[in-house]
């Protein structure tokens, strides 16, 4: 396979965007956060498994630090129930909870063993994660669970491979190594090479970002409905003059054979 590259740039005009490879027929998405995954990538979701490839949502946390008010008790099986009606929106039934704390996940083997091990359990050959880099693209700072959750995906795809690596992933759990990986897909980079076309899907990624209501309403004070949609148009849009003028979301694409 080559490596990823963007096409070339039309006279006058912003370097284009390649589509993302279609021939596979499992994903894992794996985020930080119930809600990560709904601000643009789950409308990218929603066309794969409309064309019948099966997703699976892996999530760090439960996002149980992501509402002012609510104790950490009270948040986290309420954004967990909201996440699994989110994910039912676009066609995923899989959703796990890894149980690592919101808003202090640590960079290091036991994040990348957890990973690596669905991983082995799902069998992807795309695996799709959000921003590992340290901006959104120069000017807004990314959160350490963002960055600590992109970069052990990115390492657990060599992980689950390796026997060596984890060796009780086999002597406890039977999970055998997986090297069927072939892609890491990372959404909301700063540094796109591939993109989506998401037109049929954007009306179910609006509705499955407003399946956290109760995240959203403390997050804006417009009507959660009009927030969801505007912010989808606009994110989606803002690719659309580097994807022949569709609305699409964005990826960084990492080979991985």
């Amino acid at each position: 396979m080559t490596e990823p590259r963007n096409a070339e740039r039309p006279e006058g005009g912003p370097e284009q965007l390649e589509p993302l490879p279609t021939d596979w027929t499992r994903c894992l998405a794996v985020a930080a956060h119930p809600d990560d995954l709904e601000y643009g990538a789950a409308a990218a979701v929603a066309g794969w498994t409309g064309r019948g490839a099966e997703v699976s949502y892996l999530l760090a946390t439960r996002g149980e630090a992501g509402i002012d008010g609510l104790p950490p008790a009270e948040c986290a099986p309420l954004r967990e129930r909201e996440q699994r009606e989110s994910a039912a929106v676009v066609g995923v039934a899989s959703v796990e909870f890894l149980d690592h704390q919101d808003g202090v996940i640590t960079y290091g083997t036991g994040l990348r063993r957890d990973i690596a091990a669905a991983i082995r359990r799902h069998r992807p050959e795309l695996v799709l994660t959000l921003n590992h880099r340290d901006t959104w693209g120069g000017t807004y700072w990314n959160t350490p669970d963002h960055r600590a959750v992109g970069r052990a995906t990115l390492d657990a795809v060599a992980d689950a491979g390796n026997r060596w690596i984890f060796p009780e992933l086999i002597e406890e759990q039977g999970l055998e190594p997986w090297n069927g990986v072939r892609w890491v897909a990372v959404a909301a980079s700063p540094h796109p090479t591939h993109a989506v076309d998401v037109s049929a899907g954007l009306d179910r990624g609006v509705r499955s970002l407003l399946c956290h209501r109760t995240y959203i309403e403390a997050l804006t004070d417009k009507e959660p409905e009009e927030y969801c949609r505007e912010f989808l148009t606009w994110a989606t849009g803002m690719a659309a003059d580097r994807f022949g003028g569709r609305p699409a979301v964005t990826f960084e694409l990492f080979p991985h054979q």
